[in-house]
């Protein structure tokens, strides 16, 4: 394999000399500026280009843009210390095949290294090799997430080009922020979508059914195993295999995962003859994996492993922008579900989606428009069937008024924006906490304010 590594700081370049060598990879050559790296691409054919992003004249995402046009069967990988998703995005619509943030794990680097020289091989082997560089291929398999959040659009994008890679990928996330939805997104885009999609709950596997259920065992292998069992490492071969809430993975267990990613295959209870595995693995949690590796609760070879492709999905909070697109598809649905006529929301109701926090987000929001749309006794959503008052003309909308009224309205917006939170909303409005507390008992007697008073305890 001939290599070549592109970085202005020769420290850098030193050290991924150093991790080479100690991986058998001598046939590396340096260079530590962007136009002659383009110069020795154009004159030379490397297999593997190691390439920095941030250097001073030519950077590397020109390097990578002329290089790929030089030279379209050499496989680059970004080294960077940019952990940018769009920066990402970006490069691997160019043509790079991974996209590593520094400091990086030797092993995570040579492992894609390795990836790159393989799909190399693959790709020169095959006609028609340039339709499978850049664009988005498959992104219909994302179709079941609903967005128009430039960050949403943004991730999927990257997640759409990831998945050709065949790597696994790590999805981080709140919980009912979408992630099995993303895996199953990963799966169909993948290099075999028309392979099995298992999805397992981890937390949900009682430690002593543990290695049965992923491994498989054999008949007589313990007392009840009345038969021969496939695994779902097994029974997922040539598919994809989404492990939800890895974090919760027993620790004893680790390295028998680990060993099953590196060997590619499994052994059954009971057995000692491995069979072949090639399962792309997808894995998701809400918690902390790399304060569980500080803590000694997870391995960090098996996070490394896990982690080669790293997607974190925003809370609902942070996409507000998709709240009444999400509103409408969960409407729709609980319409025909319950069999009920409902055209849509009130300007109200919409009103307290927008400012309501969801904190078991997509989860969460589609259950309250299914309740609502069950309770529902008229043409549109009310305020009354999301379980709140409101006064009779929406907060977020502005009418010809007095400025009384004007002052009362934007007081009424402004403690329905702080949950009835009477310092906050002073602070907001610039005024004491006395004189909002003054004004409130001046609406109470207004039958029109009441009802809204009194939602907010």
């Amino acid at each position: 394999m001939k290599m070549l590594t592109v970085d202005d700081e020769q420290i850098a370049l030193s050290s991924v000399k150093r991790i080479l060598r100690r991986q058998g990879l001598r046939n590396v050559e340096t260079c530590d500026n962007g136009k002659e790296a383009i110069d020795l691409i154009k004159q030379k054919s490397y297999d593997v280009v190691l390439l920095d992003l941030i250097m001073p004249e030519v950077n590397g995402l020109e390097v990578l843009r002329a290089g790929k046009t030089a030279r379209p069967a050499t496989e680059f990988i970004i080294l960077t210390a940019m952990d940018d998703v769009s920066m990402a995005v970006k490069a691997i619509h160019l043509g790079a095949y991974d996209y590593l943030v520094k400091p990086f794990d030797g092993e995570r680097l040579f492992l894609s290294i390795q990836r790159a020289y393989e799909r190399k091989a693959l790709l020169s082997g095959l006609p028609g090799r340039a339709s499978v560089k850049g664009g988005l291929q498959n992104s219909e398999a994302f179709s079941s997430i609903i967005t128009r959040d430039l960050r949403m659009k943004e991730l999927l994008s990257y997640a759409a080009i990831m998945a050709r890679s065949g790597n696994p990928v790590l999805i981080t996330g709140k919980s009912g922020t979408g992630k099995e939805l993303l895996a199953h997104g990963i799966h169909l885009a993948g290099l075999n979508p028309g392979g099995p999609f298992t999805a397992v709950n981890v937390a949900c596997i009682t430690e002593t059914l543990f290695e049965a259920q992923f491994f498989g065992h054999v008949r007589g292998a313990f007392t009840g195993a009345a038969g021969e069992h496939a695994g779902y490492f097994e029974r997922t071969n040539g598919g994809t295999l989404f492990l939800d809430e890895i974090g919760e993975l027993p620790l004893h267990q680790q390295a028998k995962f680990l060993r099953v990613l590196e060997d590619k295959s499994v052994t059954r209870i009971g057995s000692t003859e491995p069979i072949a595995v090639n399962v792309r693995i997808v894995s998701a949690t809400n918690s902390d994996l790399d304060r569980a590796c500080q803590t000694g609760r997870f391995r960090l070879d098996l996070l490394y492993r896990l982690n080669s492709v790293h997607i974190h999905l925003p809370p609902l909070r942070e996409r507000k922008e998709d709240i009444p697109l999400l509103a409408s598809h969960f409407l729709s649905q609980a319409s025909i579900q319950h069999k009920k006529n409902v055209g849509g929301f009130s300007s109200e109701a919409m009103d307290i989606l927008l400012h309501r926090d969801f904190p078991g987000n997509i989860r969460e929001f589609a259950q309250v428009v299914d309740k609502a749309v069950l309770l529902c006794d008229s043409d549109l959503i009310l305020p009354k069937h999301l379980g709140e008052e409101r006064a009779s003309v929406a907060l977020s909308v502005r009418t010809p008024c007095t400025f009384k009224e004007s002052e009362e309205r934007h007081l009424a917006y402004v403690l329905n924006l702080t949950r009835g939170n009477y310092r906050q909303a002073a602070e907001i409005l610039g005024v004491t906490v006395r004189q909002i507390q003054r004004k409130v008992l001046q609406l109470k007697n207004d039958p029109q304010w009441a009802g809204f008073l009194k939602t907010l305890g």
